[in-house]
């Protein structure tokens, strides 16, 4: 096993998106390199072949009332001719290790192809998302148009706009990753590879005088039945400062010509969208894990984000990958600031790393933990008051797979 070089990039990247079982295309790996860190990839070779891998990716990450650098694990995959050979365990404790050492990511954070795999590593199911398919014949908004102005245009060609309206929000709601100015260059590539079937990405910015307020990047699909256009909507996000570049923002895409179908793969458990339309039956909706977190630095991870209420708890943590988080720690917090420390103090809850990290960003509950027999209560009271404390308004929610 050894870090990857710049040389490495176009076998890693074959690699990778045949592991995930797609064929690299010619534009795919120029925009690779716009967010590729060779030397925090790890690669696992057989002669000269690449059989085994797992990329970081240096970002920041919006916890309760913080913002933290969080390691982005991506890009693990191992051969399926060496498969049961403990190279995905090498793999996963290699980066560990990398990031402890580092010492400035608090915190892992991962998307799952396969669910089963990662809690054995220490990492809990942190955020939950909402998948809507909307029949718009079948719902509409409840609420007049806005005042302001809504403009279409290409996401590369406002990139300083798309940013700056992130950059506003992006503090308000746990989950969300930083964007720079390479992670913006990524977003807007559009490579032809990403469409399947789609046309290429679009954008509609809302704002109601000098400052753009709200956009939204969708793609659509051209469909036809036998009653007429069955076009399909496939939303990639919305981001809006404020409640009218919202509301006109989602008026706009529910309403979009030839098409009866929006797909939205990344809204919010509390997304206000249900609020607001005539027929909330009309979003039909399912429910599956987003964001997984691995607490590397448990004092710091916690003493970094803040709590709904008072909190002054003892936790006994096992964590049998990464030693020194085990043991007992006091954590004393509230919404402006926290400190955690190691103690003899006796345990008020005791749990294992991964469900620690299940509960970082507040879209688990440790109530929900101990009734699972995951949290184990020693001082009456300690588990629903962490729970309460540990819960964040609003709900976590990544809007990108990385």
């Amino acid at each position: 096993m050894r870090a990857a070089t710049d040389a490495d990039m176009p076998a890693l990247v074959e690699f990778i998106l045949g592991a995930f079982l797609r064929d690299p295309e010619d534009d795919e790996l120029d925009v690779q390199r716009l967010i590729a860190e060779p030397d925090r990839t790890h690669v696992i070779t057989d002669g000269a072949a690449i059989v085994g891998t797992g990329m970081i990716l240096t970002r920041d990450l919006t916890v309760p009332g913080a913002v933290v650098p969080a390691a982005h694990v991506t890009g693990v995959a191992v051969a399926s001719t060496h498969r049961r050979q403990g190279l995905l365990t090498r793999i996963m404790t290699a980066q560990l290790e990398a990031v402890r050492d580092r010492g400035t990511e608090p915190v892992a954070v991962l998307w799952a192809s396969e669910g089963a795999i990662y809690g054995r590593f220490g990492y809990g199911v942190a955020s939950w998302q909402m998948e809507y398919t909307i029949a718009t014949r079948d719902t509409a908004l409840t609420v007049p148009a806005p005042p302001g102005r809504l403009r279409q245009t290409v996401p590369k060609d406002v990139i300083g706009d798309l940013s700056a309206v992130f950059e506003r929000v992006q503090a308000t709601r746990p989950g969300r990753s930083g964007r720079d100015e390479r992670w913006w260059k990524y977003h807007t590539a559009d490579p032809r590879s990403w469409r399947r079937g789609r046309s290429a990405q679009r954008a509609v910015l809302y704002d109601s005088g000098d400052d753009v307020e709200g956009y939204a990047l969708w793609r659509v699909k051209s469909d036809w039945s036998s009653t007429g256009p069955d076009g399909e909507v496939g939303v990639i996000e919305v981001v809006a400062s404020t409640a009218d570049a919202y509301r006109a923002l989602w008026r706009f895409l529910l309403s979009i010509d030839l098409t009866r179908t929006v797909k939205y793969y990344f809204a919010a458990p509390d997304e206000p969208l249900a609020q607001l339309v005539t027929n909330p039956s009309g979003l039909d909706a399912s429910a599956g894990p987003g964001l997984w977190v691995r607490i590397v630095d448990l004092p710091r991870a916690l003493a970094e984000r803040r709590y709904t209420t008072p909190v002054d708890v003892v936790l006994d943590v096992t964590d049998t990958m990464l030693p020194g988080n085990a043991g007992r720690w006091r954590l004393v917090g509230d919404a402006t600031a926290a400190r955690c420390e190691a103690t003899d103090d006796e345990p008020d809850l005791a749990l294992d790393i991964g469900h620690l990290g299940a509960a970082y960003l507040g879209g688990t509950s440790l109530l929900s933990l101990g009734a699972a027999g995951l949290v184990t209560e020693s001082r009456a009271g300690a588990l629903a008051a962490a729970s309460t404390a540990f819960s964040w308004s609003p709900a976590p929610l990544s809007i990108e797979i990385f």
